[in-house]
């Protein structure tokens, strides 16, 4: 690897072990082992770096994402089977990369100040919204998108009481029962 990537690697690993705000220029220069110029050099700021390597992590995790997505195609399991192993396969994924997670929220509060980051979070959320359509549209997209954000965020702060595929799909249910009356 060259320096750049280096750089990448070092500052995903630690927005994953520091977080997006305790994450220094030094802290990056000594994981990836190149100087701190080189920072400067690559990506102009650390802001930038940072947002670089949460948005490579984030893509990396999409990968797993569309995985689960393919868990609807099971012909021989019900709808609400399918989408129950969906969700699974989601909530173990989060739990597997909590870190990245944890590092993605931070940088949803970092937008605020960062229309750069704004940007790729917008990019990120508006890929999202599609593939979690599941050919469905836009409404379906981000109504999924929001329910992952809030199983994340369930996941990543009450892990002991955070719903499961199952709770995900029954709840769903129950929701639907109530426009249905």
């Amino acid at each position: 690897m060259g320096n750049r990537e280096d750089l990448i690697a070092g500052a995903r690993r630690c927005l994953e072990e520091k977080g997006w705000a305790r994450t220094t220029v030094r802290d990056i220069s000594a994981a990836a082992g190149v100087s701190m110029a080189a920072i400067g050099y690559h990506f102009g700021s650390r802001e930038a770096l940072l947002n670089m390597a949460l948005v490579e992590g984030m893509r990396e995790w999409s990968d797993e994402v569309n995985a689960a997505l393919r868990a609807m195609d099971d012909p021989d399991a019900s709808p609400a089977q399918r989408y129950e192993t969906m969700w699974t396969q989601m909530i173990k994924s989060l739990n597997e990369h909590r870190t990245l997670w944890a590092a993605s929220v931070e940088a949803m509060v970092q937008a605020e100040h960062s229309p750069e980051l704004r940007e790729q979070l917008v990019a990120g959320q508006r890929e999202a919204r599609e593939g979690l359509g599941m050919e469905q549209g836009h409404q379906v997209g981000s109504v999924q998108l929001a329910l992952l954000f809030g199983v994340m965020s369930q996941w990543l702060n009450d892990p002991e009481r955070a719903p499961s595929g199952a709770d995900v799909v029954e709840g769903l249910r129950k929701i639907v029962r109530q426009f249905d009356g």
